[in-house]
């Protein structure tokens, strides 16, 4: 029986509160209440305890005048914010969510992905796409204002097919993306192939068209299995698994860098000769691999 799929960017964590973001003078209320708890954000990174979980701190009165965002309430009680700071101090430790995703607890792991997510997306729109004037956070840093027109925009999520493919001996299709390309010295990453849904176009229109783009392989019963944000920079990845019939590559150079088709033996011995390297379990595709495996891969990822 296949593993449980149970993605962790996708468990209950921090109570977002949305309803509270048009509140006036919500930030500044949260401020100067010393309960709060605060993240700082360095570009992708945030402050951690010696033992990799988040270190918050209580409100400052300069973060009056940084960017503040509204993440939610812990459980315990206290308002959670994140504040973008320029950057850390040399005895700070940092991580980013990659680093100490798979180590946090459900509700920092939340609080993290969120803050990820939100802070990408506010450090690419500081001008307004409709007119090119200068934009401002509003509603607790979840939208931003056009200055000359008041025009609104709100953060967007990038829907992302990514699906584990089986051929007739029920072996999984693993390819190497060019974005992963190995340096001197690196064993390849190998995953389960992933791309973008397009305009008009539905899941699984998107899951065939990109197995056929990349490896030239036509499948067919694609199934949804789940789904989990992915914040790099602001993607919701959809979890499939497909199957073909004619398992016969025919790579597309400019996206794969190498494909191959894996018995479960075969993926073993690779893996625990240090071969080729597979995604960590905060990833989606850790998941899929390990749900056609059947359980936990035998080695832990390098990636």
């Amino acid at each position: 029986m296949p593993p449980k799929f149970d993605l962790l960017l996708n468990r209950p964590g921090v109570d977002r509160r949305a309803n509270n973001r048009r509140e006036a003078g919500l930030l500044s209320r949260l401020l100067a209440d010393p309960d709060t708890r605060v993240l700082d954000w360095y570009a992708g990174r945030a402050p951690v305890h010696p033992d990799g979980t988040l270190a918050f701190r209580s409100p400052q009165s300069a973060d009056q005048q940084a960017l503040v965002i509204y993440l939610g309430v812990m459980h315990e009680g206290p308002a959670v914010l994140a504040v973008h700071a320029e950057r850390a101090g040399d005895d700070v430790p940092v991580a980013d969510l990659r680093t100490v995703g798979e180590t946090l607890d459900d509700e920092q792991r939340s609080v993290l992905t969120t803050a990820a997510g939100i802070a990408n997306w506010h450090a690419t729109q500081g001008f307004c796409p409709q007119d090119g004037s200068p934009t401002v956070a509003v509603e607790a840093g979840w939208s931003r204002e056009c200055t000359a027109e008041g025009h609104h925009h709100y953060p967007r999520t990038d829907p992302a097919v990514i699906m584990a493919v089986i051929d007739p001996d029920d072996r999984l299709l693993l390819a190497q993306g060019t974005r992963f390309g190995t340096r001197e010295g690196e064993i390849p990453r190998m995953s389960v192939l992933a791309g973008f849904v397009e305009p008009g176009e539905s899941l699984a229109a998107a899951v065939a068209r990109e197995v056929q783009e990349e490896v030239g392989v036509s499948v067919r019963d694609a199934q949804y299995l789940g789904d989990q944000p992915w914040p790099f920079p602001a993607s919701l990845m959809i979890g499939y698994v497909a199957y073909t019939d004619a398992p016969a590559l025919d790579t597309d150079p400019h996206e794969i860098v190498a494909a191959r088709w894996f018995s479960r033996d075969e993926l073993t011995d690779d893996l625990r000769a240090e071969r080729i390297g597979v995604p960590p379990r905060l990833s989606i595709a850790r998941h899929l691999i390990e749900h056609w495996y059947g359980g936990p891969l035998p080695v832990a990822t390098r990636w």
